[in-house]
This record gives C-alpha cells, structure tokens and sequence, in this order.
C-alpha cells in the first residue's frame, strides 16, 4: 500500500482589511489646509498694495491702491459688470448694497476727487437699475464729485440706465450701447398640459389675479388684461426715456459751465426715434449724443483729471477684506443635480413677471 497523502491544510484567513477612510480624511485636510493657505497667501499679496483700510456702519473694506502716484488725489474705480440685480444667486454679493457702500466711501473720503464707473453689463432688473441710478446721482449732487461712466465691450438697456446720470460717457468705438426699453416675458405650457393630461385648479379673488399665468389658455385671458401689462411697460419705458433725458441734459448743463461744450455731447434732437431698443456702436452714440468721447479706461482717467483740475491721481478700488466663510461657501458649491446645455454661451436667469431693462440683441 502506498503512503497516505499529507493532510490538506485549510487555507489561511486572510487579515480583515483596515479601512483607509482616515488616510482619505487625513488627505482632505491637508488639501484644504493647503487651499486656504494659498488662498489666503494670494489676499495678502493683494491687500499689500492697500493704503488703508475703511470702515462703513461696521462693514470693513480695503482700499486696493492700482496705481502708485506722489499724490494724495484719489480716483475711485467703481464695476458694474454682469447682469445687474438686487439679490444674490452666485454669492457674490449684492451688487445694489456694493455699489451704495462704495459711493458713500468715496463721498467721505476728501481725498477722493471723482469717481469712474466701469460698466459691462446688458442690463438687468428694472428696480436694481434704478436704485443705482439714484445712488449715482445723488453721490454727484451731495458731493460735488463727478462720475465718469466708462463702457467696456457690452452696456446696453440698464447698462445704459445707470450711466445715463454720469457727467461724462466715455465709449469705445466698438462698444455695444442703446437697447434703450423695457422688457417683461413668461411662457405659457398649457398646450403642453394638456399633451399630458394635466389641469389647472386655481382659485383666485378676482378675473386678473392670475395675470400672466403659464397654464391659461390665450382665449381664457380676460379682456383689458394684455392693455394693463403693456400700459405698465410704457409706463417703465417713459421712466426710462426721462432718466437719459435728464441725465444728459444735467451733464450738458455742467459741462457748458466748466467750458467743455465743445468737447461733450448733446443729445441729438430725434434722439427718441432711436430709442426704440435697438442698439449702436459707440461710434453712433456718440453722434447721437449718447455718449460724450470715444476712447477706454485711460481716456476716462485723463477726463476724470480735468474735470477736477488735478494733474495726477491714484486710482483704488475698495475691496471686501477675505472671508474664511465664502472659502467655505464656494467649497460646498456642487453642481451635481443640475443639468445644464453647453450653448457657448449663458443667458442671464431671467424670472416671469419681473420687468427688465436688457438687452435681447446681444449675447451677454
């Protein structure tokens, strides 16, 4: 007989895997450490160039110093870039309240000589432009200090509408301008509705408490309802045509006192026939009277000096001082639920029912 065969071992169990999850945690913070480092390195080489802190009802910001003139003239930098609105949806702050506290800076500090608004915008919300406009012109009036509205590439409707109280336009020649009316859109679904079987209850207090719903059918709309929508955007538009009206009126006035008649634009006199929302270059803005000089940022520093009757000037931006709890903020932005069309392009977040100054001609 043969040998027996050796027994047969059971293999081994292996060890039970240690979990890495801590490796991964270890890992994140030392990332996130590393972020808010150079995040914060980036802030403080930035606010180096700060000449000074500045202090509005307990908010701080920082005086960003962009060039570095032996003067103590200041010129303020001022951006309205974007769709202009009065809420928040990207966290960057409202563009309404910054633009309000950064006049009031400028008004307090004596050192501050005129203010240059840089404007790129299509417009935006009809109240958030307005509530800009007044803030412009009454800056000027309280403070006898000038704004200089100097366009960029796109500042058409409300982009418009808030440089219009400014003492002096400057303008490219290839900026895009005018788109001078007034816009309120919506969609109706109800043929869709009614593709996939779904019908509208509403109970309402009155036949127009419901104007302008999606689910009505276009016969359903009571009568009068479409004749009391475009009175009220008439009504906006006549707003609209007052505040250039006025605005440029004001700026002739003062700019004929200082002896630069010459030099600024007056309206034309069928100004009006070409504010029917669409839009011209600079160039025809300026012959219109839209506009006063052709030229960028350098050419509204110059205007900017002798509109004061100073030879040089420091040109600051005020600046919200870093905030650990927008880094925060912008760490736990996720688009993961959303769907979105790569268009080339984006268009701006327009709500139904709200009244807009924005331009539809261009692509912001």
């Amino acid at each position: 007989m043969g040998s027996a065969l050796p027994p047969v071992q059971p293999p081994s169990a292996k060890p039970p895997r240690r979990s890495r999850a801590w490796i991964w945690l270890v890992a994140l913070v030392v990332l996130g450490g590393m972020a808010f480092w150079a995040v914060g390195k980036v802030h403080f080489f930035v606010s180096s160039f700060a000449s000074k802190s500045a202090r509005l009802d307990g908010k701080a910001y920082e005086e960003i110093v962009l060039t570095d003139k032996d003067t103590d003239n200041k010129i303020v930098a001022i951006d309205i870039g974007g769709v202009i609105s009065s809420h928040d949806p990207e966290g960057s702050g409202d563009m309404v309240v910054r633009v309000k506290e950064e006049l009031e800076l400028a008004e307090k500090d004596e050192n501050v000589k005129a203010v240059i608004l840089r404007v790129d915008s299509p417009g935006g919300e009809v109240l958030a432009s307005d509530e800009i406009y007044r803030a412009i012109h009454e800056f000027q009036d309280k403070s006898n200090k000038p704004v200089i509205a100097q366009m960029g590439s796109l500042a058409a409707s409300g982009g418009y509408y808030v440089s219009a109280p400014c003492r002096w336009i400057v303008a490219n020649e290839l900026t895009l301008t005018g788109s001078i009316g007034v816009i309120m859109s919506g969609l109706n679904v109800r043929g869709l509705m009614d593709k996939v079987g779904i019908q509208p209850q509403v109970y309402k207090s009155g036949k127009f408490k419901d104007m302008m719903s999606s689910t009505r059918r276009p016969e359903d709309v009571p009568a009068g309802e479409r004749e009391m929508v475009q009175a009220l955007i008439d009504e906006t538009y006549g707003t609209f045509k007052g505040v250039v009206r006025k605005g440029r009126a004001a700026a002739w006035t003062a700019n004929k006192k200082a002896g630069l008649d010459k030099e600024s634009a007056e309206l034309a006199s069928d100004w009006e026939s070409y504010a029917d929302g669409r839009i011209f270059s600079g160039t025809e803005a300026k012959r219109l009277g839209f506009v006063d000089e052709l030229g960028n940022f350098d050419v509204a520093v110059k205007r900017a000096k002798k509109l004061v009757g100073i030879s040089e000037a420091n040109i600051v931006k005020y600046q919200p001082p870093f905030a650990f709890g927008n880094f925060l903020r912008f760490l736990g932005k996720s688009d993961a639920h959303a769907v979105k069309v790569d268009l080339g392009f984006d268009f701006p977040r327009l709500q139904a029912g709200r009244m807009y100054f924005l331009s539809f001609n261009v692509v912001p």
